[in-house]
């Protein structure tokens, strides 16, 4: 086969169905896009579970003067000095925890007052409405749920919180969003590829004289069909190009400048570069084989070869 013919041949139907090439070029390079966001979103909240999972904490929080009068798990009164040495001496035997910290009422006033100082519920309140707490680091936070059972309930505690959960939710939504990208993504996919089909369709229907003749010269069935092949590879592969080059601008400029939210967003242990170069070959190499074995399973059908 000569690679001149080929690609001669590639320009040509390009050229011809420009129009079509240009659709299958965007739908491509939007959907691959997406399947590459939602690759690194699964990385972005898997290095955020990494990342807190390993600073959560759970607190145990002790019932004061006001507990005691409105909280029905506060019902025996405020906590007495020996039901938290008796809660920090069980806490310290249990070989789940790491560390335990005591947060008195007025540091706890102190913390409450510079997150949410421009409160005006702020103003009205006091260190004595505070609660006492203890902070639990834990070996291992899947182990919440032993310091629930073990305090929850237990005289002198109003509750036992786990930020955990919270984080839970959090990344739930991201998630829940991340699945919903997935979602698009096959969308944009299946058009991508019903498109690739109808290319290939229209350029062997507006070639078929070209094709007949090479029928009846002996040609083979690969090499009357291989220009068609390429013909997508190609389109494709440009769009895969481009998709790159969207998640490449995106990192640059939602990351480390324009929004640049890892400045912003101190708390948020963003990905790498490292991240992102590592899925580039993969959406390429799928950009140039897709387009190929769609085209190659079409002209089966539609190129009697």
């Amino acid at each position: 086969m000569r690679a001149q013919f080929v690609l001669s041949e590639i320009g040509v139907g390009l050229r011809r169905n420009l129009t079509m090439t240009f659709a299958v070029v965007v739908s491509v390079a939007l959907s691959l896009a997406l399947f590459g966001g939602s690759l690194l979103m699964s990385d972005q909240v898997s290095t955020m579970k990494g990342y807190w999972y390993d600073k959560v904490n759970v607190s145990i929080f002790l019932c004061n003067k006001s507990d005691a009068e409105s909280d029905p798990n506060c019902a025996k009164g405020a906590v007495t000095e020996d039901q938290k040495s008796q809660i920090k001496t069980d806490l310290e035997k249990m070989s789940v925890v790491d560390t335990v910290t005591y947060e008195s009422q007025d540091e706890a006033y102190k913390h409450y007052k510079e997150q949410f100082g421009d409160s005006p519920l702020a103003s009205s309140l006091t260190p004595d409405q505070m609660q006492e707490s203890y902070r639990i680091k834990l070996e291992d936070p899947e182990k919440y749920q032993v310091i629930a059972t073990a305090f929850d309930g237990r005289d002198g505690v109003q509750s036992v919180q786990d930020q955990k959960g919270i984080l839970d939710n959090l990344f739930e939504l991201l998630n829940g969003m991340n699945w919903a990208a997935r979602a698009l993504m096959a969308l944009m996919l299946a058009v991508a590829l019903m498109l690739i089909v109808n290319t290939v369709r229209v350029s062997a229907f507006s070639r078929r004289r070209e094709t007949g003749i090479m029928r009846l010269v002996g040609a083979s069935g690969f090499y009357i069909q291989a220009p068609f092949i390429m013909e997508a590879a190609v389109a494709g592969l440009i769009g895969g190009t481009l998709a790159c080059g969207f998640l490449v601008i995106g990192r640059y400029f939602i990351i480390d400048h324009g929004l640049a939210l890892s400045e912003k967003l101190t708390l948020i242990n963003f990905i790498g570069w490292d991240a992102v170069l590592k899925y580039l070959p993969l959406i390429l190499v799928t950009s140039f084989l897709m387009p190929a074995l769609a085209a190659f399973f079409a002209l089966r059908k539609y190129l009697k070869v």
